[in-house]
């Protein structure tokens, strides 16, 4: 007889269906988030005056960011229906100690190539760049602040933010499954509070952290709220024309900030004045650090758009986007191995300068590089692949014994 002693566990019930085919747009996005920032981290390169930074108020980091909120809602929510989500919690933190350990290597890497450059290539500039000279300057507070992730080298700002937002994913996470709208809310405020006050976490020896977790977490929160809801077969947002209309003229107005030079003055004009008459600060200005409001309307317009555009989603489909899905499916990786690259492009730049053809090919050689790793890594077994034939149980003595 079944032991009916112990009380059934409490979930959360799911709305509607989940959807069962994988949606190619998020693998695909994600991958062309990985190229921008790769490209943009190389200063000094042609290629960097098509990426999504010229042509509107955000950049591919933001979009890196509300992408890894939808991934973390899609990838760990059903965890979280339960009233003791111990499980969940174990695999966001599990998760967050691979980027920590992923952001140590980049870090390290980092040093091992301008030492590289000094020694066999006599190009020390790099030794210098980024903050690499707090080694020679203050080796102990750099063995203490590396570690610790007060102390971060230049163009590697990005998993220390990340590794916060996974460390209190757990907490967003059982509220969003419960209240969406209260987890948005509470997220909204403490983003204006950050933004406006300034709030970030310290950086040692002095400074702060390139980007506030307290201002970028909402587009985390965001982002894991959309996750939820698609898990749930359904949009955060709803398709409206006239919300269409709204998010394409935002853009159309930003592309125009950013490329027509009489429009982008008066406009940064019409900002100044607000901000003397009271406006906040992060409503008026671009900070990046701060998320600045103008940066993440940007960004909820465009994903508005590339979300509600049927378009998208068959382009995305496509053979053609299949390189980009490839990326996207092994971002940490590629986004490692990218980031360990650039330094070694832009050591051999503080030599060439730009060049377009030196330039074009190391960028080439890069991505095509994290794009062989992307598909090395995509066919390596898994350790669940591995044990999967000790799963299948013999039909036969025979098979029994040789088992």
């Amino acid at each position: 007889m079944p032991d009916t002693s112990a009380p059934a566990p409490v979930s959360i019930p799911v709305a509607r269906q989940l959807p069962k085919t994988r949606d190619p747009r998020l693998d695909v996005l994600r991958g062309i988030a990985l190229v921008m920032i790769y490209i943009n981290h190389v200063p000094g390169n042609f290629w960097e005056n098509w990426t999504s930074r010229n042509f509107g108020f955000s950049d591919a980091t933001e979009g890196f960011v509300l992408m890894a909120g939808i991934s973390a809602g899609l990838a760990y929510s059903a965890g979280f229906r339960v009233r003791w989500p111990w499980q969940g919690v174990a695999r966001i933190w599990r998760r967050a100690w691979t980027l920590y350990l992923v952001h140590l290597l980049i870090t390290f890497g980092a040093l091992a190539i301008a030492a590289a450059l000094a020694s066999f290539a006599d190009i020390p500039a790099m030794l210098w760049k980024h903050g690499m000279g707090l080694l020679f300057r203050d080796p102990l507070g750099f063995l203490i602040g590396v570690p610790t992730l007060g102390f971060q080298i230049g163009y590697a700002n990005i998993l220390p933010l990340y590794f916060v937002l996974l460390m209190a994913a757990p907490l967003v996470l059982w509220a969003a499954v419960r209240r969406p709208l209260w987890a948005l809310a509470a997220s909204g405020l403490l983003w204006m509070a950050a933004a406006h006050f300034r709030l970030t976490l310290p950086n040692y020896p002095t400074g702060g952290w390139q980007f506030s977790p307290p201002a970028w977490q909402l587009l985390f929160v965001l982002g894991i709220v959309t996750g939820i809801a698609a898990k749930e077969g359904r949009r955060l947002v709803p398709a409206r024309r006239w919300l269409m209309a709204l998010a394409v003229g935002f853009l159309v107005l930003s592309l125009a900030w950013m490329n027509l030079p009489g429009f982008g003055k008066t406009g940064n004009h019409l900002l100044w004045m607000a901000n003397q008459h009271g406006a906040p600060g992060f409503m008026t200005g671009f900070s990046k650090p701060y998320l600045s409001l103008p940066r993440l309307l940007h960004l909820l317009a465009l994903f508005y758009v590339l979300a509600s555009w049927g378009m998208v989603r068959r382009a995305c489909a496509s053979r053609l986007a299949a390189p980009f899905a490839l990326l996207g499916r092994q971002a940490l990786p590629v986004f490692a191995l990218g980031s360990i690259t650039i330094y070694l492009i832009q050591g051999i730049k503080t030599e060439t300068g730009e060049n377009f053809v030196l330039d074009t090919m190391m960028l080439g050689a890069g991505l095509a590089l994290q794009l062989a790793f992307a598909a090395a890594r995509h066919h390596w077994p898994t350790d669940r692949d591995r044990a999967a034939p000790a799963t299948v149980a013999p039909t036969t003595p025979e098979k029994a014994l040789a088992a």
